[in-house]
Order: structure tokens, then C-alpha cells, then sequence
């Protein structure tokens, strides 16, 4: 039995789907909240219902009683952790959120692990742990103490307790650090899917940094082959690490951070670029300066990653973009025609 936190949500639902047709037994917990529209996790939701071994519980996994109640537990041999409060813009106005969710939830979920003997824990992290760094590509060898933003602060915070967990108490945990994920399903605050609409409504999109920014875009299929590869290989205690010289992505306990990208850098400008060419039509951009919380460039060095499972992204951005607008263009022609 494999419990996925966020299973509704747009990683979540992917790698369930991918799970179950696996044949794997899920156990989906999600609190659906009204971060973005609801109606979108309850169409993901529905989709995922439909096959026998998926189970679903409605939880905040903040609360700690209700994750402690769920009849899989005993039987729970691996837990994906990808319920979070996401948006770096977000927590900046909405900071208490992610500490209920980002910190208070992972310490539950850890909890989980510890007391139902769980083999393997993968939890989301996330490029914004690496804020001002600007050395190229991003490694897990490099230092992450100065994030930008709260929500790359509280995913710092989560591998820093996952090691405690995985020291103290022996549990396997694999941190994997995503790269800008996008396709279908996604959500709607990301860019690529607000810029969509607004260019299809004839509405001025809004460039940041005047387009100046870079984005490591990584495919949501990869995102889930990379999760799945990782399943079967949980963290081991790395018998070259000394407290002399500490690495922080390895440990003398069984613990492991990993970057998840494409491995490759693209500007906003060209991202645009290819957007527009999908949808086959222009966009009326409107250049702002930077925001706070952002970062200027990322690209993931994922040679650890790759040497330890095989993983080597396969989807071209115009691919992925194309895949996306098709998906965009059926699901919200279905909404428009439920509320006719």
C-alpha cells in the first residue's frame, strides 16, 4: 500500500494515476482546500475514483488525530508526501498558512512513518530552497540557507526534519527537489496556465522582470517517471559521509535529497515564445519589474539522480506546452457546456 498526501492536487493525481496503473494499491488523503478552484481537485478526484484500488479520505494532514485514524496505516509500506501550501507569492501574504501545512503537516506525516514502521518516505522540496544561489546548474552539494521566500524557507525546514526523523528513528527518506512542473491538470495560479487564459480571452499577460527570468521547465510525466524510479531505492546511510566534511544532500543516517529537472534553462521570453505558437496566437505582454520572493535562473543538475535510477527527462517544452493547451482547451470546453 502506497499513501499519497495531496492526491487531488496536480502532482498528486498524476502519480497516482501512474501508481494504479501500475497496479499498486493507493491510499489518497487531500483536504481540498480553496487554495485555487476546488473544482478542479474534485475533477481530478473523480477520475481517480473510478479505479477499485484507490482509496480516498478527505484530511488536513495539520491535523494530526485524522492521519492517525486512516485504516491503511498498518499496512502502509511507502508514503509519497506531496500535500503542501503552495506559491511563493502566496505565503508572502498568507504566511501562517504554511506553517500549518508545510511545517506543522510534514512533522504529522513523519509521525505516520515512525509509529506504522513505513519503509520509504519521498516528500516533495522544491527549487526555492535554493534562493539566492546563483551559481549554475543548481546542485544539492550546494549550501541553502538564504531563501527569498517563506515557502522556499519552509521546504528547507522540511529536509532539515526529515534528517532528524531518518537519524533518530531509522526511516528512509528521500527528498526530491521539483523544478517549475507543468502540463495538464496543472494549477491554475502557475503562469503558463494564467498566461493560456488570458492570451485566449484577448487579456494582456503580466512579464515579470521584464522577461528577464529563466526557469528550469520540467514535464509533469517526467516528474512522476522520476518518482516512481525512486520507490523501489529508499535512502541508505552513505558510508563515505564524515562529520568532518558533512555533505547536506547525504547522511550517516538513511537519508537523501535529489534534484528533479529538465536540466535545462529557458528564458520567460522564449517560454512565451512557445506558448504562443501552441495556442496560435499572440500575446499583448506587459512588462513588470521582478516581484518579491522571485529568483532570477534555475536549472537542476540532476547527475546524482540520473546515476542512481536511469533518469533522464523526455519531453521537449513544445511538446509538453502543446499537450497542455489540448487538455486546457477539453476540460474548460466540458465546464462550459456542464453550466449551460
Amino acid at each position: 500500500m502506497i499513501l499519497v498526501t495531496g492526491a487531488a492536487g496536480f502532482i498528486g493525481f498524476h502519480l497516482s494515476q501512474r501508481l494504479l496503473s501500475d497496479g499498486c494499491e493507493v491510499c489518497g488523503v487531500d483536504n481540498l482546500n480553496a487554495y485555487y478552484d476546488p473544482k478542479l481537485k474534485a475533477a481530478r478526484l473523480e477520475l481517480l475514483e473510478q479505479n477499485r484500488s484507490f482509496a480516498f479520505r478527505k484530511l488536513d494532514i495539520a491535523d494530526e488525530s485524522a492521519l492517525s485514524n486512516l485504516p491503511c496505516g498498518g499496512r502502509t509500506e511507502v508514503v509519497i508526501h506531496l500535500a503542501a501550501q503552495a506559491g511563493v507569492r502566496h505565503s508572502i501574504h498568507n504566511p501562517l498558512s504554511y506553517i500549518d501545512s508545510n511545517i506543522r503537516g510534514f512533522l504529522n506525516v513523519l509521525e505516520y512513518c515512525r509509529r506504522n514502521g513505513v519503509k520509504h518516505l519521498i516528500y516533495a522540496s522544491s527549487s526555492s530552497v535554493y534562493g539566492l544561489n546563483s551559481a549554475l546548474p543548481l546542485s544539492t552539494s550546494q549550501c541553502v540557507d538564504h531563501p527569498v521566500s517563506l515557502y522556499g524557507a519552509t521546504k528547507k525546514a522540511n529536509e532539515l526534519i526529515a534528517h532528524s526523523y531518518s537519524h533518530l528513528y531509522g526511516i528512509p527518506t528521500t527528498g526530491l527537489r521539483f523544478f517549475t512542473v507543468y502540463g495538464p491538470w496543472g494549477r491554475p495560479d502557475m503562469a503558463y496556465y494564467k498566461f493560456t487564459q488570458s492570451i485566449l480571452e484577448g487579456k494582456p499577460i503580466e512579464v515579470f522582470n521584464d522577461g528577464r527570468m529563466k526557469r528550469d521547465f520540467t514535464y509533469i510525466d517526467d516528474i512522476v517517471e522520476a518518482a516512481v524510479r525512486v520507490i523501489s531505492t529508499p535512502a541508505a546511510p552513505d558510508a563515505a559521509w564524515t562529520s568532518n566534511a558533512p555533505k547536506s544532500q547525504t547522511s550517516s543516517a538513511p537519508y537523501r535529497l535529489y534534484n528533479v529537472g529538465n536540466h535545462s534553462s529557458i528564458g520567460l521570453t522564449e517560454f512565451i515564445d512557445t506558448l504562443e505558437r501552441c495556442l496560435g496566437k499572440k500575446a499583448d505582454r506587459r512588462m513588470k519589474p521582478a516581484q518579491p520572493g522571485d529568483v532570477m535562473a534555475t536549472t537542476a543538475d540532476v547527475d546524482d539522480f540520473a546515476r542512481l535510477t536511469g533518469f533522464a527527462p523526455k519531453t521537449p517544452l513544445e511538446v509538453g506546452l502543446r499537450r497542455f493547451v489540448d487538455w486546457y482547451a477539453e476540460y474548460h470546453s466540458s465546464i462550459l457546456q456542464k453550466a449551460v
